[in-house]
């Protein structure tokens, strides 16, 4: 692997340098972020901060508020008041308030991609385009909003049997109340606006608690909002530690709808504490890539280098695991390590390919199942090595099913390699997992991808091409382990609203049979 430049994690940064200027500036008190209610930034009363530690060098880089129950309270009160106003407001001043966001994010792209180069490690090139996809994501929404809610529907009675023409029925979608949005840190900016959008232009009020990593490029986020116009108390952002105001808010009466990315026995946990509300939740994968013996292996390889190790291998539809027919796997592997050599490791700053995983606890659990698979027998193509929270890239091979790095998500720059017999087995190895999130299948037989995508129990199968979350708008969804509900925009759209029903009653006619 190449090495990049700066990967000593010995640099210091201090907040005020980094974030809270130009238009930011109000969101930023002395070293400490504020959270915002009722159209302000606040200081919590609590008196206390968290502190969100720079994952390449591991020292305390920004403090944000440590919000009460009390301070939820408020968020959520005044969410109630200002989304009913907000419900009755033209869908097309909606739809332009949202436009207005989509341009202020992108005109404030430099600042708000900083934030995510310092907070979660993420390369300044793709903090960058997290926050420009972000924008024409929220854009979307606004335009695919007037087009789903615009529509209502019309029924009459008689077509039922029993039934006289004399009940018309109009059906139209309005909005569930108060959503919280919970995003990750991985797509901290991304995943928030892509709960937050669809919310809004269905009438919602949100309510977003963002992840510790990635607070801070939240909150900037969420002063777009502000700066674009949106009513008082329609949109808060609170922040503070899950253990004081998590369960609080997910488990508050006020909460009409939950929308969480995260992990799996956080979601499972909400899930059995939210009752009986509209639950939409990605928990994370163990995606498969099936390869054929008719693939074209250049192009599986460039595929599994990039589903496997950009964002250094943080992100639910990251390939995880690859399963090659036996046939064709040295070549592959050969393939594979070839393009894994061109790599750069290093700091986020200088744009190298890997960079730090978000934390120590992170790290040491890659290591872990690193330790595991050499163990067990597995065989390296490279040699583990580790500095921080810096991981270089690893193509582990001939892992068996005892092994973890089989089953287990790592959420690293690590990828094994399981070679299969047949086809089924495969497949087999792929619904034996309680993650089912996406899959791919490399060959150039249609039908044989077909047969393969209809077998595999996961929410989306990619052919010839690694997992991925976009576009913004197609149907993004997990089974079992991996979430509940489906999202895109579109889905999230129609999942932010339920439908009513208005029934107007006529007399019967009298009908005159010849």
């Amino acid at each position: 692997m190449n090495q990049g430049k700066g990967c000593s994690c010995c640099k210091s940064v201090c907040s005020s340098s980094l974030a809270g200027k130009g238009v930011f500036k109000e969101i930023l008190d002395c070293d400490t972020f504020k959270y915002y209610v009722d159209g302000e930034w606040r200081r919590s009363c609590s008196g206390h901060s968290v502190t969100i530690n720079n994952p390449s060098t591991r020292k305390p880089l920004f403090k944000v508020q440590a919000c009460t129950q009390e301070e939820v309270n408020r968020c959520i009160d005044s969410a109630k008041t200002a989304q009913k106003i907000w419900a009755k407001t033209p869908l097309w001043k909606r739809a332009e308030a949202l436009h207005k966001v989509a341009t202020i994010l992108k005109e404030q792209k430099a600042p708000i991609a900083d934030c995510l180069v310092k907070e979660v490690a993420k390369t300044s090139k793709d903090a960058v385009v997290e926050v420009v996809r972000s924008g024409d994501l929220v854009a979307y929404a606004a335009e695919e909003g007037i087009r789903i809610l615009a529509e209502g529907k019309f029924l009459v009675s008689d077509p039922f049997p029993g039934n006289d023409r004399n009940k018309y029925c109009l059906s139209s979608k309005i909005p569930l109340g108060v959503v919280l949005a919970i995003p990750p840190f991985n797509y901290p900016v991304n995943l928030a606006v892509s709960k937050m959008a669809p919310a809004l232009i269905a009438g919602n009020a949100v309510v977003l608690k963002p992840p510790t990593q990635g607070a801070v490029a939240c909150l900037h986020m969420i002063h777009t909002f502000h700066l674009a116009g949106f009513p008082k108390g329609l949109i808060s952002a609170v922040t503070g530690k899950g253990s004081d105001i998590g369960d609080y808010l997910t488990t508050h009466p006020g909460i009409n709808c939950i929308s969480f990315t995260g992990g799996c026995d956080t979601g499972i946990a909400i899930s059995k504490k939210a009752g009986m509300i509209p639950l939409q939740m990605e928990l994370g994968g163990k995606d498969s890539c099936i390869v054929l013996e008719d693939a074209d292996l250049e192009l599986a390889a460039t595929n599994i280098i990039k589903g496997g190790f950009s964002y250094s291998g943080q992100r639910c539809t990251a390939v995880k695991v690859v399963l090659a027919m036996e046939c064709i796997a040295d070549a592959l592997v050969c393939k594979i390590n070839a393009k894994l050599c061109k790599l750069t490791v290093g700091m986020p700053e200088d744009d190298c390919d890997i960079t730090p995983v978000i934390s120590d606890t992170s790290a040491n659990f890659i290591e872990g199942l690193v330790q595991d698979a050499r163990c067990k027998g597995a065989r390296f193509h490279q040699e583990w090595r580790r500095e921080g929270n810096l991981i270089w890239p690893i193509l582990i091979d001939f892992v068996r099913p005892d092994m973890r790095i089989a089953w287990e998500e790592p959420f690293g720059p690590i990828l094994p390699v399981i070679r299969i017999k047949t086809v089924e087995e495969g497949i087999h190895h792929c619904n034996a997992n309680n993650f089912a999130l996406q899959g791919c299948v490399f060959t150039k037989s249609f039908d044989k991808a077909m047969m393969i995508s209809d077998a595999m129990e996961s929410g989306t199968i990619q052919i010839n091409s690694a997992p991925g979350r976009g576009p913004d708008h197609f149907p993004f969804q997990g089974l079992r382990d991996s979430g509940v509900g489906s999202q895109g925009i579109t889905n999230s759209i129609n999942m932010m609203c339920k439908t009513k029903t208005t029934v107007m009653n006529f007399p019967s006619p009298t009908y005159a049979m010849g």
